[in-house]
């Protein structure tokens, strides 16, 4: 509402129920401000949830069924009402109801009989702290948005270029196909399975997962440092052509650290892919390569895309082999259970075969693949 100046008028509530009170109070501030009245604590409540809410409290405390302080309690439990600013107006004079009512959020505590300029000064001084934390308060809820905002442009940028990095090393290997978004979500699966495991549960925490989840593309990208005739040599690789594949695991752990050292500070997730480009093919009993670590040595990063990499080698085809069904990778894969992999990694692999088989049928590279998937799908449970 606006004054004859155009100036915008504030809104008081005043909660009393003595008319003669309200009255009163009516005519002390209607000169200076939209006055409403209310002579229930209950009455107040409604008012102030209303789509016009007040821009301050008068509120008086002994009043029948709900007393004020109930009221300024209530007011302050309620996203709607809790920044209206609250002055308690009131015959009670002792100082703990004083503290009684400032501890409850009220910004003021004027004692009755009033002194009339005394209380216009205090609620003009009231609210004009009102109009200046409204402002702060809108302005810091703008720039949380567009700090939202440039966090969300910031991962997308992020994601697309690991995506686009990871997808150079398989455009050199292209009968992999989707298996990079695959061993993105098995690696999840996994994760989220074992979340709440004895194990596993102080590592995988949820920010943990979604870096873990972010940087699984790039397990293979040190691929793009192998030789064409090596790489897509479609029968089984000599010794020394092997020794030369192998290195593609310390290819891409230093091509990723060279970025995080280039970015001069650590990135979490970056840590993560390190872990996994090195350590993925670590077997749990020592004989992977590229450390011959063993066990708990083992990142669990790497432990879930061992997991993940393995199976997706076996149901998907490749320029040395073909696709093979999902009972029988799983088979492959139980006999590796405490000698490849860590044995309660695998189990979560085992209770997971319906998110496999799922995940494998929405990035599956052809449709034969996914007639062979959809027929294993029923036989996962």
């Amino acid at each position: 509402m606006n004054d004859l100046n155009g100036a915008i008028k504030h809104t008081v509530l005043v909660v009393d129920d003595t008319p003669d009170n309200l009255f009163l109070m009516k005519n002390l501030l209607q000169s200076h401000y939209r006055v409403k009245l209310a002579t229930s604590g209950e009455q107040a409540l409604n008012i102030a949830a209303a789509n016009s809410p007040p821009d301050m409290i008068l509120l008086d405390i002994m009043m029948p069924g709900m007393d004020g302080y109930e009221v300024c309690r209530q007011l302050k439990h309620d996203a709607r009402t809790a920044t209206i600013p609250v002055i308690f107006l009131t015959s009670r004079a002792d100082i703990e109801d004083e503290e009684k009512g400032l501890e409850l959020g009220a910004v003021d505590y004027i004692t009755k009989p009033i002194c009339p300029p005394i209380v216009l000064a205090r609620v003009k001084s009231h609210l004009a702290l009102k109009v200046i934390d409204d402002f702060l308060r809108d302005q810091n809820h703008q720039l949380e948005l567009e700090v939202a905002k440039r966090v969300l442009e910031v991962t997308a940028i992020q994601d697309v270029t690991i995506l686009v990095l990871a997808s150079l090393a398989e455009t050199r290997d292209n009968d992999t196909g989707n298996h990079l978004r695959r061993t993105q979500f098995y690696v999840k699966a996994l994760a989220d399975k074992l979340r709440d495991h004895p194990r596993f549960a102080a590592f995988l925490t949820p920010a943990t997962i979604q870096a873990i989840f972010k940087s699984a593309p790039l397990h293979d990208i040190g691929k793009v440092g192998i030789p064409d005739h090596i790489l897509l040599k479609p029968g089984r690789l000599e010794p020394h052509e092997f020794e030369v594949m192998k290195t593609h695991t310390t290819l891409g752990y230093n091509a990723i650290q060279q970025a995080e050292r280039a970015l001069g500070t650590p990135v979490p997730f970056l840590s993560f892919a390190m872990d996994i480009a090195l350590s993925h093919q670590e077997k749990w009993d020592g004989s992977g390569y590229p450390q011959g670590l063993a066990g708990d040595a083992i990142p669990i990063a790497a432990r879930l895309m061992a997991v993940a990499d393995v199976y997706d080698a076996l149901i998907c085809r490749r320029v040395y082999k073909a696709p093979m069904p999902h009972d029988s990778a799983v088979k492959i894969m139980r006999e590796g259970r405490g000698t490849h992999f860590d044995a309660d990694v695998l189990d979560a692999f085992i209770n997971s075969q319906t998110e496999f088989v799922a995940i494998a049928e929405r990035f599956t590279d052809t449709d034969a693949d996914l007639a062979r998937l959809g027929t294993a799908s029923t036989q996962s449970t």
